[in-house]
């Protein structure tokens, strides 16, 4: 069964820092390019960052810029986003999601999600 697991999640103060960890079961992430999304309350699904399957292709949204890094761990097959400078506009689910080789903006174009992991920022 192909599965994406995300955690790290939790509650931090502004100012805080997480890490989050995706890791994949059932296929290698070796392929796929790896995109991180999030969503709160009444907003829609926001990409963040994508790193491509080559890992030569990153972009970051202007929301998290300078803020969030993405990296990856092919022999763990767990992708991780570093969070640093958190606040209040950060809190919300996070996802992680996997398409092949290249990376895209738009939830449509990925074929496996995690669960979610629920980030809180407290001022």
């Amino acid at each position: 069964q192909l599965q994406l697991v995300e955690s790290g999640g939790g509650v931090v103060q502004s100012g805080g820092s997480l890490r989050l960890s995706c890791a994949a079961s059932g296929f290698t992430l070796d392929y796929y390019a790896i995109g991180w999304f999030r969503q709160a309350p009444g907003k829609a699904r926001e990409g963040l960052t994508c790193l491509s399957s080559s890992d030569e292709t990153t972009y970051y949204a202007d929301s998290v810029k300078g803020r969030f890094t993405i990296s990856r761990d092919n022999a763990k097959n767990t992708v991780y986003l570093q969070m640093n400078n958190l606040n209040t506009e950060d809190t919300a689910f996070y996802y992680c999601a996997a398409q092949l080789y290249y990376c895209s903006g738009y939830v449509s174009d990925y074929n496996y999600w995690g669960q979610g992991t629920h980030v809180t920022v407290s001022s």
